[in-house]
């Protein structure tokens, strides 16, 4: 039990953990991106507004102190930036190619970089490693291409150091979350152990009494005859012995302690054999009882525990269903598993707090559950025991006057 806490602890550190670093890295490395392709930009609307060059500026005398687009002059500008230049006349034909500033590029391959962007009919845009713009001059066009190799190299190195340091950055936390977990979650894991004891220590201490006062309630019985306060005692002695026996139960499959043995069984029969018993119950209460079986649906379970969910959640359907009402009961087959819903219509329910009626000792009416025999223990169990088939159980109210429980295994 320790270590299955300590693993969803780590599991929810970890992956919160990772989702933040994930959402940090792929928010630096976008913003690492805009500003070198902001910077690119910059460099391109020089070019362009300055007939396919750099100004020239006097020597020792540095250029303004300018930010356009994220790309800022300097005197080694000119110098650093590679790039090439093709005009073109108004009918498409190439009047001049300049590649004087760009060893990597001929003139035969900055044609035909041009008359590939040109065929594309875009105006900006990358080409390989170049990025480019197209400008509109009163002669014909201004293609101006920029090498950006470096900005690439410079945007995977900082992708792949991010991702490095974080990768490193995970293993590390990982390393001290599992060293350190255990000692953060002893405090929870003793309450839990001890509060499982407590209930254990005091379900058997309670069988004890219990026996002795259904064994006094006999010689009461034989000495005196049957009376209405007998029978009260005997149907306390038997309410506690469930609950105790409930608690126990639960406490076990909690624990991991019950044994579940998976078979292969018909979970069609198995539905019916345990659902048709209540139907006599209910047509005496003038309930109406509904059954929709599907037969030959097999599973692969616990027979024993899904006997007793399915028991729980059909007593559970007949004890709170209204007055001249409905229960139904369908077993079928969903995608890849079972499915089995138990309907029942009832008084007016609170559907905002459907979901705590799997909490322990949770009872909508109070009142009514201790008329009806009710703990708050058995959809407990039965949502224990539905986890431990690895399904899911959920419940719904769609008009707040019905009810209704499903079951995926």
């Amino acid at each position: 039990m320790i270590k299955k806490l300590q693993r969803k602890f780590i599991m929810i550190t970890m992956g919160s953990l990772a989702l933040v670093v994930f959402i940090l890295l792929g928010s630096i490395n976008i913003v690492n991106l805009y500003q070198i392709d902001r910077k690119v930009n910059g460099a391109l609307k020089i070019l362009s507004e300055n007939q396919g060059k750099f100004p020239i500026y006097k020597k020792g005398k540095l250029p303004p102190n300018e930010q356009r687009f994220g790309f800022q002059m300097n005197a080694e500008t000119q110098f650093e930036t590679r790039y090439f230049v093709v005009h073109v006349n108004k009918d498409g034909s190439i009047r001049e190619i300049d590649t004087n500033h760009i060893a990597a590029v001929s003139s035969a391959d900055a044609a035909g970089y041009a008359n590939k962007v040109l065929g594309s009919g875009k105006t900006s845009g990358y080409s390989d490693i170049y990025k480019y713009i197209v400008v509109n001059k009163p002669d014909g066009l201004m293609l101006v291409f920029m090498d950006c190799r470096s900005q690439i190299q410079i945007a995977t190195l900082f992708l792949l150091t991010s991702c490095g340091v974080a990768l490193i950055t995970l293993l590390l936390v990982f390393i001290l979350v599992s060293i350190f977990s255990k000692k953060a979650i002893n405090p929870i894991i003793e309450n839990m152990e001890k509060q499982k004891q407590f209930i254990t220590d005091a379900g058997h201490e309670i069988k004890t009494p219990l026996a002795i006062i259904s064994a006094n309630a006999d010689v009461l019985e034989l000495t005196h005859g049957k009376s209405e306060w007998i029978t009260s005692t005997r149907n306390q002695i038997s309410r506690l012995d469930k609950l105790v026996k409930n608690l126990l139960t639960l406490s076990k499959m909690d624990e991991g302690n019950v044994k579940l043995v998976f078979t292969d069984f018909d979970l069609s029969d198995s539905v019916f054999e345990t659902t048709a018993p209540f139907g006599t119950i209910a047509e005496a209460q003038n309930k109406k009882f509904l059954m929709d079986i599907k037969p030959g649906i097999k599973l692969h379970g616990d027979e024993d525990s899904i006997d007793q969910l399915v028991s729980t959640l059909v007593d559970n359907a007949v004890k709170y269903t209204n007055e001249k009402g409905t229960i139904k009961i369908s077993l079928s087959t969903a995608k890849k598993c079972s499915k089995l819903e138990v309907y029942n219509t009832t008084d007016e329910i609170d559907k905002d707090n459907l979901d705590r009626l799997f909490d322990r000792f949770y009872r909508v009416d109070s009142s009514r559950s201790r008329e009806t025999g009710g703990y708050g223990i058995g959809l407990s169990i039965a949502k224990s025991i539905v986890q431990a088939h690895h399904g899911k159980i959920s419940v719904r109210s769609e008009d707040g006057k019905s009810i209704c429980f499903t079951v995926l295994i």
